[in-house]
């Protein structure tokens, strides 16, 4: 039931984008109760999360991301 910090940071990062189950934010809240240093992440990135929300910003389209996929895997 345990995770490390990098999986954490992980579900954090999975649930600020509405991907991460409810085990996974079940587990990083257990994980936050009792490590600090995840407290302070998921902290600043729900703010930065709410700030890049009112902003307005918005992200790539899918085929935008999927174009520079393919661009990234023919220079790699």
């Amino acid at each position: 039931m345990k995770i490390s910090c990098e999986q954490a940071s992980h579900i954090c990062n999975k649930s600020q984008y509405k991907e991460a189950g409810f085990w996974e934010i079940f587990r990083l809240r257990l994980h936050i109760l009792t490590c600090k240093a995840c407290a302070s992440f998921t902290k600043k990135n729900t703010a930065l999360t709410s700030l890049c929300e009112r902003a307005g910003l918005n992200t790539l389209s899918e085929a935008d991301k999927e174009s520079m996929k393919k661009d990234l895997e023919q220079r790699f």
